[in-house]
């Protein structure tokens, strides 16, 4: 699961979100559309039939745009589970993205996270989406000890740095002032 920075180990739970989209009528034979999300949304008309496509593909963008997050708390359980009321069930599960919509009434669109136990007793609900597994840090593998491959000595009076390194005794170090580089001619062509 996704944490917080924290110096425990047991992750936080985030509150549940939740998106209400309405189709609303008026007196006038007119309707207009609102979103809890307080988004940008089509001036009052009498064309219902387009208010109502628009306000299911505003639903369907926002349950688009969001994802599921893993840490989330069921957002049914914040409104006590009155979705459904008749079936009480612990909250438990990992958590997945609905959309409930009642064809019957057409008026209303939510999308909302909620956890696995609640999702199939909510009526007219449909998954869009399921948290994705938790990314968790990879375990650090010790590192393989590679074996060094073995020098051949060398004979009497020469040495090498490496044979010196590994007999322990100390090595002898250029000195940085230069002394034994090798010169640059001069630069042609410039």
């Amino acid at each position: 699961m996704t944490t917080a920075n924290s110096e425990s180990s047991t992750p936080v739970r985030i509150p549940g979100r939740g998106w209400t989209v309405r189709l609303t009528g008026h007196t006038d034979r007119s309707a207009s559309v609102s979103c809890t999300a307080r988004c940008r949304m089509p001036a009052r008309s009498r064309d219902l039939a387009t208010l109502r496509r628009f306000a299911a593909q505003h639903a369907a963008a926002h349950a688009k745009a969001a994802t599921v997050r893993s840490n989330a708390a069921c957002h049914c359980r914040s409104q006590r589970c009155d979705a459904h009321a008749a079936n009480k069930v612990h909250c438990a599960g990992s958590v997945v993205m609905i959309l409930r919509h009642d064809p019957s009434v057409g008026q209303v669109w939510i999308v909302e996270e909620v956890c696995e136990s609640c999702a199939p007793l909510i009526p007219h609900a449909r998954v869009l989406a399921r948290a994705t597994a938790p990314v968790r840090p990879a375990a650090v593998k010790p590192a393989v000890q590679v074996p060094t491959p073995a020098r051949p000595d060398v004979m009497g009076l020469f040495s090498s740095a490496g044979a010196a390194a590994d007999s322990g005794r100390d090595t002898v170090r250029p000195s940085r002032s230069g002394a034994g580089r090798p010169r640059r001619g001069p630069r042609q062509g410039r």
